[in-house]
């Protein structure tokens, strides 16, 4: 088949589609973390480029970047917050730029549209399991439903940190990373990210519907030496998790919460998917 400039566009607009439908066995959604931005001009500030990425061993692909898949995407930092959703393009883009015109931390919060997805009985179960959602089968199997396929409806609920150097004498607001968004499965790190070095505790804070979630099960994903670390921990009663991170590098700590649905045709469950991404610096 020749390829002309149309027919591209349709074959990345149907490749991006797919990849928000892909099998649960690849799942995990992040926003690919930013190292460092690169700086614009001696005055001009600082811009970086984020991408979202699905796939599973925190090793995936690229997703196409739309207004319409996009419920909300918001950049927050010393200046205040910026709708960035309106800037999207309708046509699928790989990433997109966002200036960075303030020293210290910035967030770039993102939220997907609703997507629904029917499972076998036994994948749906196998899927619960791993994502410490037992208790979702065991609600299926007193109601008599646990031969049912799993009807789903799912959002993503995603972060990524990432810090413009300051002068040395600067009044930087680093409190940034503890910003709370509004997203529906939030994931609060209570201590900054960006500052850990290797071997580092990091605590975070799961909150659903702005209440702090108890025995959500944490993942803390990151690929060293070719190889994928998945660091895990179970929420307290007040929603914290703590994990230790023992490597330099990208880092992505994520959580799943399931629920009823309600009010949807043909959908039982609800999930929520949430991710943090960031990058933890060697030691100097």
């Amino acid at each position: 088949m020749k390829i002309t400039l149309s027919n591209l566009s349709c074959i990345l607009f149907l490749s991006a589609f797919s990849m928000w439908h892909l099998p649960l066995s690849a799942h995990e959604f992040w926003i690919e973390p930013v190292t460092a931005p690169s700086a614009v001009g001696s005055t001009a500030g600082h811009t970086a480029r984020f991408s979202l990425r699905v796939g599973e061993q925190f090793s995936g692909d690229v997703v196409g970047v739309t207004r319409q898949q996009t419920a909300g995407l918001r950049h927050y930092s010393a200046k205040g917050v910026i709708d960035l959703k309106t800037a999207l393009p309708t046509t699928p883009a790989a990433d997109f730029a966002v200036p960075l015109n303030a020293p210290g931390v910035h967030l770039i919060a993102f939220e997907s549209e609703a997507h629904t997805i029917n499972l076998s009985a036994d994948t749906f179960h196998a899927y619960l399991h791993e994502e410490g959602l037992d208790f979702i089968k065991t609600r299926r199997e007193a109601a008599g439903q646990d031969k049912l396929p799993g009807r789903e409806r799912y959002r993503r609920f995603v972060k990524t940190l990432v810090s413009v150097p300051a002068a040395a004498d600067a009044d930087v607001n680093e409190s940034i990373y503890a910003q709370k968004t509004g997203q529906q499965l939030e994931m609060l790190p209570l201590n900054n990210p960006l500052l850990l070095t290797p071997g580092d505790p990091l605590r975070v804070q799961i909150i659903f519907e702005d209440k702090p979630l108890a025995g959500a099960l944490v993942k803390a994903w990151h690929i060293h030496s070719g190889q994928t670390v998945i660091i895990r921990a179970t929420t307290t009663a007040d929603g914290i998790a703590t994990v230790n991170l023992p490597y330099s590098g990208p880092w992505m700590v994520s959580v799943v919460h399931m629920v009823p649905s309600k009010g949807i045709k043909n959908i039982d469950w609800d999930s929520l998917w949430g991710s943090l991404s960031f990058v933890v610096h060697a030691r100097k």
